[in-house]
């Protein structure tokens, strides 16, 4: 029998919490070692003897891959790539592999929850009811918020890969128009689907009654929503973000929520997470706002999807594949 390799994920409480099965990660040539949580001061010593890592959000560096003199494979719990030093990577000849698609179902779920919620304003109905008011009512029902029907309403979508075009594919089910941006940065990409082509940035901005962000963080999408595109948008409007923090300027639009620039956001990522440092939009007094903890992604279904796609892609590079390879 050959000696088993030594598998190494350092943050594993990041995907699990003894809910979910390891299946294929669970074999003995894998020799898998779990950490629930590793401090950056620890990751050098349960390093320094891997073959293959697996991480979700930790950050891999040049001094990390420094540390592990062994390492062959880094599979990532995710599809982002930002927190590996892929150039790094390169050089040293280690593989670098991602997950797509494993969370589709969970985030369009997600989005679509904050965009009802909003619209029908639950958060506010909700605290009416705990002081009382509907008891007090002289009336049957409470009609203190506004409640908007989605139908014939825009939907923007800034990001169309996986995640865009699953919140796409539900949009006519609430009877929603999909409008689908150009690519932040760059030029037309040709037609996004056969009902909807793409339109610029600006237009979108102009035009969404949803403006729903799915787009990679990169150079030129970083502070993408800011004080000017925010001023673009219909003072109804709706911001989703279920991307990435950096995505949108939180002090920008805790401003224009305190304003009433636009009509309301529900965000699922921060630039800093967790927000240690604290964060605009983290103030509770700012109106029409959702913040939910990253957890957009969370579904019991994805995670376990999230481990059996790497288990595959480990597999396939044990065998000479290239599953899921990044580099």
């Amino acid at each position: 029998m050959s000696t088993p390799i030594m598998t190494v994920f350092p943050d594993f409480a990041t995907v699990s919490r003894g809910d979910l099965e390891l299946g294929a990660l669970d074999r003995p040539e894998l020799g898998l070692r779990l950490y629930d949580l590793t401090r950056p001061e620890e990751l050098p010593d349960r390093l320094a003897e891997a073959e293959i890592l697996i991480t979700n959000k930790l950050r891999i560096g040049a001094a990390e891959l420094a540390a592990a003199p062994r390492l062959r494979l880094i599979c990532l719990a995710a599809t982002g790539v930002n927190n590996v030093d892929l150039g790094a990577a390169r050089e040293r000849g280690i593989g670098v592999c991602n997950i797509t698609g494993y969370c589709t179902a969970s985030v369009v779920q997600h989005t679509y929850a904050l965009i009802l919620a909003l619209t029908h304003h639950l958060a506010g109905y909700q605290r009416l009811l705990q002081e009382g008011a509907w008891r007090d009512s002289p009336q049957f029902c409470l009609l203190d918020y506004p409640i908007r029907e989605l139908a014939g309403r825009k939907l923007g979508i800034v990001g169309y890969g996986e995640l865009g075009r699953g919140v796409a594919r539900a949009a006519p089910a609430f009877g929603l128009e999909v409008l689908v941006s150009e690519r932040p940065g760059g030029t037309a990409q040709g037609p996004a689907s056969a009902a909807a082509a793409r339109l610029p940035f600006e237009a979108v901005l102009e035009q969404a009654d949803i403006l729903s962000l799915h787009c990679p963080l990169t150079d030129a999408t970083r502070g993408l929503i800011d004080s000017a595109a925010l001023a673009r948008m219909r003072r109804d409007a709706l911001l989703i973000n279920t991307a990435r923090g950096a995505l949108v300027d939180s002090a920008a639009l805790a401003a224009a929520l305190r304003a009433g620039q636009i009509g309301g956001a529900g965000i699922d990522v921060l630039p800093q997470e967790p927000p240690v440092d604290g964060d605009p939009l983290l103030d509770p007094a700012i109106p029409n706002l959702i913040v939910t903890p990253h957890v957009a992604w969370a579904a019991r279904e994805s995670r376990q999807r999230a481990l059996d796609e790497i288990a595959a892609n480990i597999h396939s590079f044990l065998a000479g594949g290239r599953r899921g390879r990044v580099i």
